[in-house]
């Protein structure tokens, strides 16, 4: 999720205070999914306000304290937002810090590339009794987009471990295979009569 769009677009609503940003900001997306800081909420609406897509006024005259000034969304800005509408969102899927380590442990033969999914596997349990048990405390009455967002990480969760099951039974035919290793060229003019060289061209 981009904290810059989500801030363009509850000020789309309504003009408001860098705290008031904060707390709609938590109230929407709950506390399962992104624990956004005060800095960062201001950081972001520095750069927006330089960028020209919020623009701000003070409600004590002077607004030299960043937590009584007000943000207002711009022309600009709404239209930054409607194109964050009809853009698509693409999936972190591809980029995966435990894939990396698994595969540098089969490559380096530093660590047991089992227990790496032990330790994974055991986490990932943890996180989906964590999700579920927040799911279970929302009220279905009040806070259903909350639940559908938990019921997301839940799914999510599950078809990770699924992946690890997966994994581990194929993980012997794995290490059976080639990596591929990107060939190392040398840097700088071939010297002379190098196999290949075009150096000095041809008369």
């Amino acid at each position: 999720m981009s904290v810059r769009n989500a801030i363009l677009g509850l000020l789309a609503k309504k003009p408001r205070h860098g705290y008031e940003l904060r707390v709609a900001f938590s109230a929407v997306v709950g506390d399962v999914s992104w624990d956004v800081k005060p800095a960062q909420i201001y950081t972001t609406l520095d750069r927006l306000e330089e960028s020209g897509l919020v623009q701000t006024k003070s409600d004590i005259g002077e607004g030299r304290e960043p937590d009584r000034r007000i943000y207002a969304i711009t022309r600009d800005g709404r239209n930054a937002l409607k194109e964050w509408f009809v853009s698509s969102i693409p999936s972190e899927h591809q980029r995966d810090e435990f894939y990396v380590k698994l595969m540098i442990s089969l490559i380096s033969g530093e660590a047991d590339p089992a227990k790496i999914i032990q330790t994974q596997r055991t986490r990932l349990y943890q996180e989906l009794h964590d999700a579920t048990a927040q799911r279970d405390h929302y009220d279905a009455q009040s806070e259903l987009a909350k639940i559908f967002l938990s019921d997301k990480v839940i799914m999510h969760l599950e078809a990770d471990l699924r992946w690890l099951d997966m994994i581990e039974m194929r993980i012997e035919s794995i290490k059976k295979q080639p990596l591929d290793e990107v060939e190392v060229r040398r840097r700088g003019r071939p010297r002379k009569g190098d196999k290949g060289s075009t150096y000095p061209p041809p008369s």
